[in-house]
């Protein structure tokens, strides 16, 4: 059954995106003593499911105000990541100092193996955007509709289109399996525009690809011309002249956001308190807005998103609790559904 736009609008969470630009954006101001720790730190090894070329550029935007913090990226698709972490926890050889997860309810399921953890302005996030109180939002995205202006001449209104012969042998998507982000825009589908919508798209036999970045660079060679996607994953290449263009749909915009925590075995914590602090400040989230294409979980948005008015497109969060009862055996019908196998 199709749920309507007004149901749909229930239960969705109005983020900061809705609240005009701040001018203002206070610089972000550690205490002295963790700058002091965090060099002798010296730097530390991330663990992360964002797009790799995203994390390099929030990192050098990171370097610009500490330099002395290196930062050593182990990047993997979220569900490959999560298996290394608990391979790793089980054989007591976690060597990650910070962890960064597209699906923070993973993360939630062992959270013993983090710290005890909450930035300084964790009063200005939005209570439901933290998975727990060792967990935060440092990311926050939304999927979109991406299109290569060289090959998509008739261009999408909204999310029914990639249902349509029109883009027969033209769409691709990434794989329900990549992680938080690609599972938010599945459960999505099902639970906002209807049971039969994944059916109807399976129909016109979509290209299938491993993660947002790989059906990105897609769209860019030419071999599809049209796909959901992560935001983020296509902003930068747009920014860098590359020839896509992007909607976000009237029918909503899914969202999810990534959960970051230390564990409890970091041996670098320091350095990897700083990065993650920096990252949660109003400074920090206003880069990651403005340069990367990420939208925001603190309650005021430092900064705003181009084509995106939330008062228009409305941002979709799933129910923490119903996501994690459904996802595994929606994934299953969604995986079967388009002739996939895990």
């Amino acid at each position: 059954m199709t749920i309507t736009r007004r149901q749909a609008i229930a239960g969705t969470v109005a983020l900061a995106t809705a609240s005009p630009a701040r001018a203002d954006i206070p610089r972000f101001e550690p205490s002295a003593a963790l700058v002091e720790a965090a060099k002798k730190d010296g730097g530390f090894i991330n663990y992360s499911a964002q797009i790799e070329d995203l994390e390099l550029e929030t990192i050098a935007a990171f370097n610009k105000r500490f330099p002395f913090v290196k930062v050593q990226i182990v990047h993997l698709p979220g569900g490959q990541l999560i298996e290394r972490i608990k391979a790793e926890i089980g054989a007591n050889k976690l060597v990650a100092d910070l962890i960064d997860h597209s699906e923070p309810s993973l993360l939630r399921n062992i959270e013993s193996a983090f710290r005890p953890y909450a930035p300084s302005n964790a009063a200005d996030y939005i209570p439901e955007s933290v998975a727990s109180p060792r967990i935060w939002p440092r990311l926050t995205a939304g999927t979109c509709i991406a299109w290569n202006r060289e090959i998509i001449k008739d261009k999408p209104r909204g999310w029914w289109d990639l249902t349509g012969p029109r883009y027969a042998g033209q769409l691709g998507m990434p794989s329900g399996y990549t992680g938080g982000s690609t599972w938010a825009w599945v459960m999505f589908q099902r639970k906002v525009l209807g049971e039969d919508y994944w059916a109807r798209q399976a129909a016109i036999k979509p290209r299938v690809y491993t993660t947002n970045a790989v059906t990105a660079d897609a769209l860019i060679r030419g071999e599809i011309g049209i796909a959901p996607v992560s935001y983020p994953a296509v902003m930068p290449k747009i920014r860098d002249g590359a020839p896509l263009d992007y909607i976000f749909p009237v029918e909503g915009v899914p969202c999810f956001t990534f959960g970051d925590g230390i564990p409890t075995t970091a041996k670098h914590p320091a350095a990897a308190q700083l990065y993650l602090d920096w990252c949660l400040s109003e400074e920090g989230q206003a880069m990651l807005i403005r340069d990367l294409g990420h939208l925001t979980a603190l309650k005021k948005t430092p900064a705003t998103t181009p084509g995106l008015d939330p008062e228009v497109q409305k941002l979709w969060f799933a129910d923490r609790a119903e996501s994690d009862r459904v996802r595994d055996p929606w994934l299953a019908e969604w995986s079967k559904t388009f002739g996939l196998r895990q």
